[in-house]
């Protein structure tokens, strides 16, 4: 996940996530996150991107992904987390014939 920090320079750390199908969002937390500095980060400037990535188990193997930039949000209730709205989605290598 990245954000950018008060003097603009980006903040980039792994991060557990997943997606809230009501929302249509992704949804960031783990272990006093409103504590972090990524959870400051959003709460300041509403802004964040999240590239989620793997390797497919074929042979060869195909790097692919994709990569959420968007609207954030500090969410507080039921518990601290980060929620991005995707404004901005790109992916790669998941159509199975691209390299």
């Amino acid at each position: 996940m990245a954000t950018v920090g008060r003097d603009g320079t980006p903040h980039v750390a792994p991060v557990g996530w997943s997606y809230n199908l009501q929302t249509e969002t992704i949804d960031i937390g783990g272990r006093n996150f409103e504590a972090s500095k990524k959870y400051r980060d959003v709460r300041r400037s509403g802004r964040a991107a999240i590239v989620i990535d793997d390797l497919a188990s074929v042979d060869p193997w195909r790097p692919r992904g994709v990569e959420v930039r968007g609207r954030a949000e500090a969410v507080s209730d039921p518990s601290p987390m980060i929620r991005i709205h995707p404004d901005r989605v790109v992916s790669w290598g998941l159509d199975g014939d691209a390299p």
